[in-house]
């Protein structure tokens, strides 16, 4: 790879860089950042006059189901999707078969991902086999490179067995994070709990069920000694109120939300098809207003796609066995641009230390940094690109999305990393 793009708008908002240059790429590192100087006689020169160079997307909440259930993506697959979408780095869910709650599982993932463009970087469960009472070996796990531990899928239902889970992680400050979600009074859920769902005959799922775990998790962390804590895909607006406050109080909690939770409500579930049907389930407007608001000031640190491919034999059926989820990785850019910066709510700053700087921060990650010498891990993209989604030009194995001819702004262009790049199919 020897490339230059010429005219690039250059945004880093760890190093305060904000600013058209020329950018040269050779042998996956970043040669020169200037607006004159002289390249290989063999540099492939790019006019990128009205693109942007951005620090790489990074997903924390992605489903590869490799090993398991592959017939839904691998590893492979999953990689593809998320450097076409822009993200030179995932963290994979471990609600995977068998579930990743142990080293083996860990090095199977690794040396599948090894070499790839896209850093794939794995979550360990906090119980085993997420039976949610037996805690699983986090010290372990963690010292063959998982970077959080979830029982993704399944909330810890027991309050001592989530109160030993932050005691066991106090000694190396491992992050703990939640899917927030009372199983009891959500069990067969089809949607949000609402007039709208008595009305279509849909099993509700009430937005307290997600805060009532939320709540409870952010105690438990408070009383056993201020652990870090992260709650994966909020989506009501109680929720964003509860973290807001245990932020105030000094608390060491963080949070993400989704690209549909910013951008579909859950009227669309009239129509009954199942690439709306999601766990959580989309909300009401005033709970999209909530998390919106939330991103704004700064009480949402990370938006993360939840990327959940399913075969079309899964979704394509009666909508109370149809599985929960979307993709995500291909649409998420467009989707947070569309709705976040075209309508002001946030700035193209704000947006990239949303999608890429704030999530490694959370996870102690290296800072992706813009100077000569430096590796170059960058997104570039279109932010004016008007575009229609086409999910048959997907590279992920599955097309289950909700935006399939949608119309969005901000368009992907070119992933680099790890000495390759993607140029984006959509």
């Amino acid at each position: 790879m020897n490339i230059c793009f010429k005219n690039i708008r250059l945004i880093n908002p760890t190093q305060n860089i904000d600013k058209v240059t020329s950018l040269w790429i050779k042998d996956g590192i970043i040669q020169a950042i200037n607006e004159q100087f002289e390249v290989d006689t063999n540099t492939e020169i790019i006019d990128a006059t009205g693109l942007v160079a951005s620090p790489g997307f990074f997903d924390m909440h992605v489903h590869f189901r490799d090993p398991g259930f592959e017939y839904k993506e691998d590893i492979d697959s999953g990689v593809n999707s998320a450097a076409n979408g822009g993200f030179t780095g995932v963290v994979v869910m471990p609600n995977t078969n068998p579930v990743i709650d142990n080293k083996t599982v860990i090095s199977y993932i690794n040396t599948k991902a090894k070499d790839k463009l896209v850093d794939v970087f794995v979550s360990g469960t906090l119980t085993q086999n997420q039976d949610g009472t037996h805690l699983s070996n986090m010290m372990e796990m963690a010292s063959y490179g998982a970077v959080l531990f979830t029982d993704d899928g399944k909330s810890v239902m027991n309050s001592d067995t989530m109160r030993r889970i932050f005691e066991y992680s106090a000694p190396s400050d491992l992050l703990i994070s939640q899917h927030c979600e009372e199983h009891n009074l959500t069990k067969g859920f089809d949607m949000n709990e609402s007039d709208l769902s008595i009305k279509l005959g849909l099993k509700g799922y009430p937005s307290v069920a997600e805060e009532i775990i939320l709540m409870r998790d952010i105690y438990l962390s408070e009383f056993t000694g201020n652990r870090r804590y992260h709650a994966q895909h909020i989506s009501t607006c109680k929720s964003v109120d509860i973290i807001k406050d245990a932020k105030k109080k000094g608390q060491r909690v963080s949070c993400e939300v989704t690209p549909h939770h910013i951008s579909l409500t859950d009227d669309l579930l009239a129509t009954y098809c199942t690439n709306y049907k999601m766990n959580p389930p989309l909300r009401k407007q005033a709970d999209i207003d909530a998390i919106i608001e939330g991103l704004k000031d700064g009480t949402i640190d990370v938006i993360a796609t939840d990327h959940a491919p399913h075969s079309k034999l899964e979704k394509e059926t009666e909508f109370d066995k149809a599985m929960n989820g979307i993709v995500g990785l291909e649409t998420a850019f467009g989707i947070a641009y569309t709705y976040l910066v075209v309508p002001n709510h946030l700035t193209l700053n704000q947006l990239i230390e949303k999608m890429s700087i704030n999530a490694r921060k959370l996870l102690k990650l290296s800072k992706v940094v813009f100077e000569e010498g430096a590796k170059a891990n960058i997104t570039i993209f279109d932010p004016n690109e008007e575009w229609i989604v086409d999910s048959t030009k997907f590279l992920s194995k599955s097309v289950n999305t909700p935006y399939n001819n949608h119309k969005l702004t901000g368009k992907i262009k070119y992933t680099i990393n790890n000495e390759k790049i993607h140029f984006s199919t959509l």
